[in-house]
């Protein structure tokens, strides 16, 4: 795996051989900063350029080290090397950070900043500077080490099945076996692994709720909901509007999904339909078989990217040529999937745990969106606009999954490609629930800071009959009671999961757009992408030709859409 690269934007401030895991080489660089008069427009600009860089330079050396160590999280070099970045040089870094927003807070000089181009970064910049809070700065720090220790407990779960020793991402390959015993004693495996860290995580989970309720109090905050709000910029929807999500959700979505659910029970003929039953074909057909290792998986959606923009394509071949992704499960790699940017030399990495199912496909094609989605902007010279609210981010991706359905015959025909965008559209409508489900609950445990675990058990069960499906737990409730510490948003991105659900709403929008007339719908896609966060985000939406709304009037035409194809399927 090769993470380095030759930079295409060498440094102007920062020496070129400055050394951003080192505090005694940062330091002079704030200093400096410290130090310029921002009486002008041209100083301040100016300014803000080298405070980018900066940012970029630090940005990257954090990235490498988190990803060294998700890639391999038994490494103790790796682990050692991550540990230092977050307990030396975050912690110092922070109130270095507060301090230079308070300087382009007060200059007299920000005045004079265009709006147009300036005042995302402005809104975004007095937030900031608002919830700072200098005491915050060695809890957060705990905050970080304890969602290492969550990584690391999570990559080193595994089980010895079909004569060897597997990942539990692995273990998700026999879900899709017709054999149900198979299924069975598959998912008795994984569930009861993952219950042999139940206390060890609730014990993580339980100092991550006080401190991050102290981190709150500490800002002004009553609660912890609210800080992240804040801490999160999200200026343009509030919590109300997050929890009548919730509600059009319980009322749209999960009577079509539970509907979808009795189907697959009529056609696998059970009753009743167990966990162990939700990932099978539900007429017993083997599982898809869409690619065989990583290899082939990056070079079959290589050719999807190329027929839906050959730009698109030769962006991901250079992804595949720079060694940007790591692709495959193994033992000791940390679970999940992301795309992470490198700041400075502004380029993208891919990671996840391919085993070989077609939601692997879906995975590749999602971080792709992402990545596309940080080419797209890498020319910006701020990094702040280089980003941009995950609320956008994720139509990048689920928008490029979307976009890319009607190209999965590189990976499939006859049948299994109806199956294979038949289980794409289902997912849509499984995951609506499932994100209200995980959204609910962190406002339930934020709001509530002082609850047991039984309280947290018992509003975890609550919200699962409420969003759940039909399928039957008589036997393994105390596997159903933990199931929530399988999703690793709660430990390391607090409050981020919301996002995925009004993001849907935005790529089912450009699905739509792009039924009507595909070519249109890449264009404003991707000019949408290249303005990374300059914009705020009901602007960024209608760039890409999409409404910023998540009520049930939109909600539902867009489900009852969905519903409609998978008549088709």
């Amino acid at each position: 795996m090769n993470l380095t690269t030759q930079p295409s934007y060498p440094r102007q401030f920062v020496p070129a051989g400055a050394d951003m895991g080192d505090w005694s080489q940062i330091e002079p660089l704030f200093d400096e900063l410290e130090r310029r008069p921002l009486d002008t427009r041209e100083q301040l600009e100016a300014w803000l350029l080298d405070v980018s860089e900066l940012a970029s330079c630090i940005s990257e050396e954090g990235s490498k080290r988190y990803v060294a160590m998700t890639c391999q999280t038994d490494d103790p070099e790796r682990e050692k090397a991550h540990l230092h970045f977050i307990e030396e040089i975050q912690p110092k870094c922070k109130p270095r950070w507060h301090r230079l927003r308070q300087r382009y807070v007060a200059s007299p000089a920000r005045r004079e900043l265009p709006q147009d181009r300036y005042g995302v970064y402005d809104r975004s910049t007095v937030a900031a500077v608002e919830i700072f809070r200098e005491e915050n700065v060695p809890l957060q720090t705990e905050e970080e080490k304890l969602d290492q220790r969550y990584q690391k407990i999570c990559g080193a779960q595994t089980v010895t099945y079909d004569g060897k020793e597997q990942t539990l991402q692995q273990m998700s390959r026999y879900l899709q076996e017709p054999n149900r015993k198979v299924r069975q004693e598959a998912w008795e495996l994984v569930a009861n692994r993952r219950l042999k860290d139940r206390e060890q995580i609730d014990d993580i989970f339980d100092e991550m709720i006080k401190l991050r309720t102290r981190i709150a109090k500490n800002a002004g905050f009553e609660n912890y909901r609210d800080y992240k709000w804040k801490d999160y910029e999200r200026f343009d929807y509030t919590p109300a509007d997050a929890i009548a999500l919730h509600d059009a959700i319980e009322k749209i979505v999960v009577p079509a999904h539970r509907g979808i659910q009795e189907e697959r029970k009529r056609a696998l003929q059970v009753d009743p339909l167990r966990p162990w039953d939700l990932a099978v074909d539900p007429y017993n057909r083997p599982p898809l078989h869409p690619f065989v290792g990583g290899t082939e998986l990056a070079e079959k959606c290589s050719i999807v990217f190329h027929k839906l923009s050959p730009e698109l394509g030769s962006q991901f071949d250079q992804m595949i040529r720079a060694g940007w992704l790591d692709l495959e499960s193994r033992k000791g790699k940390a679970p999940g999937g992301y795309q992470a940017t490198f700041d400075e030399a502004r380029h993208p990495f891919i990671f996840m745990n391919a085993v070989g199912l077609h939601r692997d496909v879906e995975t590749l094609l999602h971080e792709g969106g992402h990545a596309f989605h940080a080419l797209a902007c890498q020319e910006e010279p701020l990094v702040a606009y280089r980003h941009t609210g995950m609320e956008m981010a994720e139509v990048a991706s689920m928008g490029m999954e979307l976009l890319a359905m009607d190209h999965l015959d590189v990976f499939y025909q006859g049948d299994d490609l109806k199956r294979a965008r038949r289980e794409q559209l289902e997912g849509i409508i499984s995951v609506f629930p499932w994100i209200a489900t995980i959204d609910a609950f962190q406002h339930w445990l934020y709001l509530h800071p002082q609850h047991s675990r039984a309280q947290r058990t018992q509003a975890w069960l609550e919200l699962m009959d409420r969003f759940g499906g039909i399928e039957s737990w008589a036997g393994y409730e105390i596997n159903r009671e933990a199931l929530w510490q399988r999703q690793l948003h709660l430990f390391g991105v607090p409050f981020y999961y919301i996002e995925y659900g009004i993001a849907q709403i935005g790529a089912l929008q450009l699905w739509q757009n792009a039924r009507r007339d595909k070519r249109e719908a890449l264009r404003k896609y991707r000019e949408a992408l290249a303005l990374g966060g300059s914009r705020p985000l009901p602007e960024l939406w209608k760039a890409a030709g999409l409404k910023f709304d998540f009520s049930a009037n939109t909600l539902k035409p867009l489900v009852d859409a969905v519903l409609a194809e998978l008549e088709t399927l």
